[in-house]
């Protein structure tokens, strides 16, 4: 079953989800808070990508450490999600914030979690509700942890797959860094070697994700290989995490990404 779900349909079942604002700018730590205090899909609740979906950053580990685990789950149960709660994410379109919040729900092991395709910009083209009130749920929820070790990995599991015939690393960041040209944030420019370039934003067409059909053949060449996928901080890379799982493949996220890789000044980097 997809996990992206239609603006159309969630409008017509709002009632039957808890929904979660999760937009953030990497420049602008308040954009988030900004944003959904001006405009919000009606009864959304808001998400501190931050405080909630992160981290402190240390030597390694990447630029958006993933957070606690025990910390993540207690801020969920505090806007009232439960293990059985019905949950969709959405952010400005891009799916980088959503997609961050999804994979956390997947590797703590909740499952009906969903993405809403085309964020709030579609969101509101078709006209649909929006408020600036602020919802928080009355009631905690409660949340049980099933953790999905199998898809994540470290700098320790990358390294040994760099000259695996049966292992793809895909690298989810726009092209110009991917090759080198340009580095707006990370210590060196370049990219892990042997890794592949697929611009996570380059699978969203006129705001929506590619249809099922599209993705097969965008990703066709992956078929068959183990994957693991990274970006620059372990966000945007979980783009690709969903959009390669809503084709079948299972891939492996590489969390702390090139951020972390260009920590430890043993690595190469090729460009």
């Amino acid at each position: 079953m997809s996990k992206l779900m239609n603006p159309d349909f969630l409008n017509e079942n709002m009632d039957k989800y808890v929904i979660l604002d999760c937009r953030f700018s990497l420049g602008d730590k308040e954009y988030g808070r900004k944003s959904y205090d001006a405009e919000h899909i009606e009864n959304a609740v808001f998400i501190d990508f931050e405080n909630e979906l992160s981290s402190k950053i240390g030597d390694h580990g990447g630029r958006h450490p993933l957070p606690n685990t025990e910390k993540f789950l207690a801020a969920m149960e505090k806007h009232g999600i439960s293990d059985s709660t019905e949950v969709v994410i959405y952010d400005d379109g891009d799916l980088a914030g959503a997609g961050r919040l999804w994979w956390l729900f997947k590797y703590t092991g909740k499952d009906n979690v969903y993405v809403l395709d085309g964020g709030l910009p579609l969101w509101k083209k078709k006209g649909y509700r929006t408020s600036n009130k602020e919802h928080n749920p009355e009631t905690a929820g409660k949340l049980s942890a099933n953790i999905q070790s199998n898809i994540l990995c470290d700098v320790n599991h990358v390294k040994t797959k760099l000259n695996d015939p049966d292992t793809i690393l895909v690298d989810s960041r726009a092209a110009e860094r991917y090759q080198g040209l340009t580095e707006p944030v990370d210590r060196i420019p370049g990219h892990i070697p042997g890794a592949v370039n697929f611009p996570y934003g380059e699978a969203i067409v006129n705001g929506m994700v590619m249809s099922r059909e599209e993705l097969n053949e965008r990703f066709k060449d992956l078929n068959n290989k183990n994957i693991i996928v990274y970006c620059g901080s372990g966000v945007t890379g979980c783009v690709n995490f969903l959009l390669l799982e809503e084709i079948g493949l299972k891939p492996v996220l590489y969390s702390g990404s090139y951020s972390d890789w260009v920590s430890y000044p043993e690595n190469e980097v090729e460009k």
